[in-house]
């Protein structure tokens, strides 16, 4: 059993720092750090993953602004720099960081994609980290296309932000999935 403490955010950006100039430019995977500085990989995602982020980047700046941006580094309380799919921010959040290093915050709306991730095993932790630093909604598109919207409060049936996904079916598996995830909030 790991007993590492949890490293504060200068001592991960510290390790991101090191681990981004040691990085070869073609490693084949996506790279995080856990709460501990740890190097947690996620394969590069496939072309029908891609094109579905594209598609909900898209959909996110035509509901509610310019200002989303896909695979932007964050940095988390709990759960360390991750990196997810989609996020979205007012501008004055943008201008106030240096934008080459991971956001010390999380952005106010974060979504990740499960399709052909990594990621689902550890999608509730992932949600209460961005809820826990300071998003005000996070949005889960399953394996399946089906979406779910979490805020502080837990799960909600629409977003605060009036952003509602339309996902292409040609994207996900057919197969009906009652919900993605249990959340602790």
């Amino acid at each position: 059993m790991d007993v590492s403490p949890l490293l504060d955010c200068n001592g991960l950006l510290t390790t991101w720092r090191h681990l981004t100039t040691a990085v070869e430019a073609d490693w084949q995977e996506w790279y995080e750090l856990d709460g501990r500085g740890e190097v947690v990989t996620d394969s590069r995602p496939s072309a029908r993953r891609q094109i579905a982020l594209t598609d909900i980047y898209c959909q996110l700046t035509e509901q509610i602004g310019h200002l989303a941006a896909m695979s932007v580094t964050v940095t988390t309380l709990s759960f360390g720099i991750r990196v997810p799919d989609v996020v979205w921010m007012p501008c004055e959040r943008w201008e106030s960081f240096d934008r080459d290093e991971p956001v010390p915050f999380v952005p106010d709306l974060c979504v990740e994609v499960l399709l052909d991730s990594d990621r689902a095993q550890d999608i509730g932790r992932r949600v209460n980290a961005y809820l826990e630093g300071g998003a005000r909604e996070v949005m889960v598109v399953g394996q399946h296309g089906q979406v779910e919207i979490w805020g502080t409060t837990g799960r909600r049936r629409a977003s605060i932000f009036g952003v509602t996904l339309l996902l292409d079916p040609m994207y996900f598996e057919e197969i009906d999935v009652p919900s993605v995830l249990s959340v602790r909030c």
